[in-house]
């Protein structure tokens, strides 16, 4: 599975530098999806401490409170980026 977190690296911003085990890499900027109105649990990461403590869990990136983001999607969106 070429799309499992391998490191993350949370940024100022509300952005994160994700390294997939296949050696794509890339950086998503999270702010609208934080900061929108149906953000629910992701709301939460609005508050920059608990954002910044954002770490690999089985392949994705989790934070505590068990939120976590779907690897797959981070993977198409940086590959996606990559070919723009």
């Amino acid at each position: 599975m070429p799309w499992r977190v391998t490191t993350v690296e949370a940024l100022p911003g509300f952005r994160l530098h994700v390294r997939f085990v296949d050696g794509t890499e890339g950086t998503m900027d999270l702010t609208a999806l934080i900061h929108s109105a149906g953000a629910g649990v992701f709301a939460a990461l609005s508050d920059p401490s608990l954002f910044n403590e954002a770490f690999v869990n089985h392949g994705a990136v989790t934070w505590p409170g068990d939120i976590d983001l779907a690897p797959d999607a981070m993977y198409a969106e940086i590959k996606k980026l990559e070919t723009a």
